[in-house]
Parts: C-alpha cells; structure tokens; sequence
C-alpha cells in the first residue's frame, strides 16, 4: 500500500465530520460588483438590454445576479464616490432588487490590493501602534455597520480588508513598501475588524458573514496557513481572486485550489472577483487592463469567449465546493468622465455591455442562467465495535491533497457511528481510507488497503464496518 506522508496541517486543519455536516447547505452566489455603476449613471451611462434602457440594479437583478458587493473606502478625497453615502445608494437600490449584499472594507483612503494596503491619512500617526489601531479599526467598522443597520441597510457579507496580500494597512503612502507580513500586528488588526462584524451583527436581525479576502489562488493557501497559525480562525468566507493575467495557475489550478480550501478550514469559499474580455479593442484612450495578455487558451475575446469563460469558470467552482462567483465592475463602461488614468474606462472591453451596440448586454451577462451540473453528493457512514475507542481518520484523494486528512468525530447519539459527507466532481472515482493511528500505513477498512469507489451522478452513500 502506498504509505501516506502527512504533514503537521493535517492535525492543524483536520476538521470534525460532525461539525462539517452540520453546516446548511449554502445558497450559490452569482455576483457583480457594482462599486462604479452609481458614478457612470452620474457620467450618462445607459445600459441596455434587448434594446430598451433599464435601472442597472434591476437588469442585474433579471440577468440572475444575487449578490452585489461594492467597496467602502476610509476619506477618499480625490472621488465623492466609494464613501458611505455612496455605498447606502448602492445597498438601497441592491435590496429594492431583490438582491443581497457584500460590503467591501478597504481600509484605505485609495484603492487597496495585493500589492498596497495604504493607512488612511486619519490613521497614519499610529500606524505602528497596534494596540491604537486595532482600537480605531474597530471603532470604524462597527459604527460604519450600525449607522448603516439603523438605516436598515446592514449588509448580509461583510469583508474585512480588500485582497489583504500585504499586510493590512502597513504603507504609509505609495512611496513606502514595507517587507514581509508582522502576523502580530495583522492578526490583531484582522480579529479586531471581525470582532466588530461580530459585534455589530449581535445587535442587528442580519448577522453578517465574514469574508477574508487574497488575491490570486497561488496566494491564498499559503496566507490562510499563516493566518490561521497567528490566531485569525473567525471567519466564513474565504474570497479569492482570481485574473489569468495576474495568476500562475489555469482553470485547472483554481478549481484543484478551492477544493483544497474548503477541506482545510470550516469557510465556504468564493471567487470573488474575476473578470474576461470580449474583445481587445478600446472606445476611449484610457488604457484598459485586460487585453491579449489575460486570454486562456480556447477562450478568445469575443462575445462567446467571455461567455464561455464565466461559465465554465462556475462550474468549475461548483464542483470544487464553491459557494459563488462574482464579476468585478461589469458595468464600469466608458463615458465622458475620466479618472486619475485618463478619460473613460480602464475595464470598458471587459464589463458586460459593449459600446459598440450603445451599451447592449453581452452573452455573459446572463451566466447565472446557464445550465450548471451539480457536484455529486458522497456520504460515507462508519461503524465501529462496541467499546472502540480512539480518533479516527479519513484520507481521500478527493480531499486535494496528500497532506490533507479528516478528523472523524462520532455521532452526538451513537458514539459508534461515524459519517462525513461532501460533494465532488460527478462521474468520477474516488479513492480512500480510514485510519486509527499514525503513521497512516494501515488502515480499518476491508484488507487496510486503499478503496475506490465510482460516484455517479445521483451521488454515492456507502457504510462500512471498521475493524477497529
């Protein structure tokens, strides 16, 4: 039998079968990010469908969306946009839809991402004063929830930090790098952002999910190993992006990376933001940011490719275990307005509404509409001989990774019976043991060897008899 070699994560991360069953199943997200559709209204922007002009909240409403997230920055000066009268319009208008809503914090007075996390100007004098800052984190982002459940506007996500690569606020300005990840002071900032979600949500009817967020899924394991070891363990969401231009991983890669993620920690897991062209050419002068260079293979600008690509892309999240996918600025189109990079749009050949056709939806608009194959469900239930005792283990290939096992916990009513549920790819072969000691080189089911089993469709359920 080939011996299996697991490292110390698997104690780290192995999780109780119970607690994982007892977790509801989520609804799937089909998301957009609408943080610039309120400015593009104001700059004249029309966005239609079958020809006729429609409220962007509404079409994206009919188009299947039910998540918006739209991002929250600390005292922009240079836009009157992404403040918190413009996010109240954009929960106002999002719930008079139909559709929930995921608030952005970015902690910055700018744009925060994977490679700055700047401290708002309000900030920088304790930037490096932990304690003050955790305080000052916390107080902000509680009252900023209060204020807005008071308004009954109280988001139904909430992220704490906007792809929280670096570490959180640790820039003073665009000039300053600063090296490497201080866990201490991140974790502390993270935790005290989460305890007040927390806290602001114990005393609201909606208690917000919490969502971290990392940029690029190459980034995302090795930052959640990190975090969880420094203390950040309160969160249900994990958000990743995911641009081919910026990643080194394909399709393939993502899908094989969520499916690990979600066997790693008690979170669902989200692509969050993710975009594709449908085409390479440009209304305005401002350079756009996906061109040639952020195609897949097979996926060609065009109408049909962006198509394709969101929903293959979802698909692919559902059968990793994936809760959502969310489109970011799909409505970011060109208009007579300019930002600091020049007049127009950076993003207007990649949103859903192409210029050409007086800013009729794309194809991949509609991807929430696609007909999506469901994972396929696998329960595997356990018996054990009276008056066994010890852990037992579950090591599968479906898990995504060797050093990835499942820590069994009995039933709550039947200290004898075991059962772990999840969902993989249909139509496939999984492969399995269970185990009752280290190092795993034997294990309890049938001859100790490892089993497969095929997974139609419809699912599998199969009991065993452990030996031990």
């Amino acid at each position: 039998m080939r011996r299996l070699v697991l490292s110390a994560l698997v104690a780290l991360f192995a999780l109780p079968a119970q607690a994982e069953e007892a977790r509801p199943a989520p609804p799937f997200y089909f998301g957009a990010d609408l943080s610039y559709v309120n400015e593009m209204e104001d700059c004249g922007a029309v966005y239609r469908k079958d020809g006729q002009a429609r409220d962007p909240y509404a079409l994206f409403a009919d188009l299947g969306t039910n998540l918006v997230r739209v991002r929250l920055w600390h005292d922009a000066q240079w836009t009157k946009y992404s403040d918190l009268d413009d996010v109240r319009e954009t929960i106002r208008r999002a719930r008079a839809a139909g559709m929930e809503v995921l608030l952005d914090f970015h902690y910055s007075d700018d744009w925060a991402d994977g490679d700055k996390q700047i401290v708002p100007a309000a900030w920088r004098s304790i930037r490096d004063d932990t304690p003050a800052l955790s305080r000052a984190v916390y107080d902000y982002t509680f009252q900023t929830l209060r204020t807005l459940d008071a308004e009954g506007l109280m988001p139904d996500q909430v992220q704490v930090g906007n792809e929280t690569n670096p570490e959180l606020m640790g820039e003073a300005d665009w000039k300053t790098t600063r090296p490497g990840i201080d866990w201490a002071r991140n974790a502390a900032l993270l935790n005290a952002g989460i305890k007040a979600v927390r806290d602001a949500g114990a005393q609201s009817a909606i208690q917000p999910l919490v969502m971290l967020h990392i940029a690029q899924p190459e980034n995302v394991e090795p930052w959640f190993a990190a975090a969880w070891a420094n203390g950040v363990r309160d969160f249900d969401l994990i958000g990743l992006s995911y641009y081919r231009k910026w990643s080194t991983r394909d399709l393939d890669g993502l899908e094989q990376t969520i499916n690990r993620l979600r066997h790693r920690y008690p979170a669902e897991v989200v692509v969050v933001e993710t975009a594709y062209p449908f085409t390479t050419d440009a209304a305005d002068s401002s350079p756009n940011l996906l061109g040639a260079d952020s195609l897949l293979p097979d996926y060609p600008a065009t109408y049909e490719g962006q198509r394709r690509y969101m929903v293959d892309l979802t698909q692919r999240v559902k059968f990793a275990g994936g809760v959502g996918v969310v489109y970011w600025e799909p409505a970011w189109v060109s208009t007579p307005c300019s930002t600091r990079w020049g007049q127009g749009s950076n993003w207007e050949n990649a949103t859903y509404f192409d210029w050409r056709r007086d800013n009729e939806a794309t194809p991949a608009a509609s991807f929430a509409k696609a007909a999506y194959q469901e994972a396929a469900p696998v329960t595997l239930t356990l018996r054990r001989p009276a008056g066994a005792s010890g852990p037992l283990w579950l090591w599968g290939d479906f898990l995504g990774a060797n050093d990835i096992a499942i820590r069994l916990a009995p039933d709550a009513a039947d200290p004898t019976l075991y059962r772990y549920t999840t969902t993989v790819r249909p139509d496939t072969t999984i492969t399995f043991q269970v185990f009752d000691h280290r190092p795993f080189d034997h294990g309890v089911l049938g001859d100790g060897e490892l089993l497969k089993a095929p997974v139609p469709a419809q699912g599998l359920r199969a009991d065993y008899e452990v030996s031990r």
